[in-house]
């Protein structure tokens, strides 16, 4: 196993829903090369998740939503009360009304087409605002994405034009931060059975295509994910930014 070096390092991460979360899979990945967690998560899902937060080496946790300031204000915070400054930020966050993923996307409506991009594609530029000035040099930002971004994928809709301005966003945040040599980049990952995904109609035809198509001919997991997440959290990836990297064993590269 590679050796990281990320002992003692200190990390936030935003979208933990249950144990199949790609959140939690990176939480883990990094907890256990010695990153202390913050982990924010939403009220209505801390059922799910207390117990996946106490199998974590001493975290701090506390309730918040990326479109509630007051939330936003008392969490970080809390965050530097506990960390002082911090050296990583995972958002992995992305909603949108299951009506908003099927039919025609120029049904979207106007007040549904503006929440999913506050909370799928903005948050990530607000969170990153706030983590900024806490943020140790040579820290490193991550958000997942999707190929919905740049492809149509049936059933994707608003999702997709969300992760199209995640993308974007990543860029242009780039040259924000890196006046401090931090980094930040998205992580595109193939399709995975995940809570969020299961609101996907037709998602098992998408991890067979993925299967049949790809040239690894198989599907990527969480944990994959999480690998990746490691090493752009670590020294290794030092001049990696503004990029977004696939996961998903080759399938991006084809035509067909």
């Amino acid at each position: 196993m590679a050796n990281f070096e990320l002992k003692g390092k200190k990390a936030i991460i935003f979208g933990i829903a249950d144990e199949q979360s790609i959140a939690w899979h990176i939480a883990k990945a990094l907890n256990k090369d010695g990153v202390r967690i913050a982990v924010a998560y939403q009220k209505r899902v801390e059922n799910s998740i207390r117990p996946l937060i106490e199998l974590l080496d001493d975290p701090v946790s506390m309730p918040c939503d990326v479109v509630d300031d007051s939330l936003l204000d008392r969490f970080f915070e809390k965050v530097e009360q506990e960390f002082g400054n911090v050296d990583f930020l995972v958002h992995s966050i992305a909603f949108a009304k299951k009506e908003h993923l099927q039919g025609k996307y120029f049904e979207v409506d106007r007040r549904g087409y503006q929440i999913s991009q506050e909370v799928s594609a903005y948050s990530l530029t607000e969170l990153t605002k706030r983590t900024y000035p806490i943020m140790n040099e040579e820290g490193s930002i991550i958000t997942i994405s999707y190929i919905g971004s740049i492809r149509v994928v049936p059933h994707y809709n608003l999702m997709g034009v969300c992760k199209a301005a995640l993308e974007a966003s990543v860029r242009y945040l780039s040259r924000d931060v890196g006046d401090r040599k931090i980094r930040i980049n998205a992580i595109s990952s193939g399709p995975i059975r995940t809570q969020a995904a299961s609101g996907i109609t037709g998602l098992e035809k998408l991890l067979d295509h993925q299967i049949k198509v790809a040239p690894l001919h198989r599907l990527n997991t969480a944990d994959d994910v999480a690998n990746l997440a490691l090493f752009l959290c670590s020294n290794f990836s030092r001049n990696i930014t503004g990029q977004v990297i696939y996961v998903d064993a080759g399938y991006n590269n084809m035509g067909l």
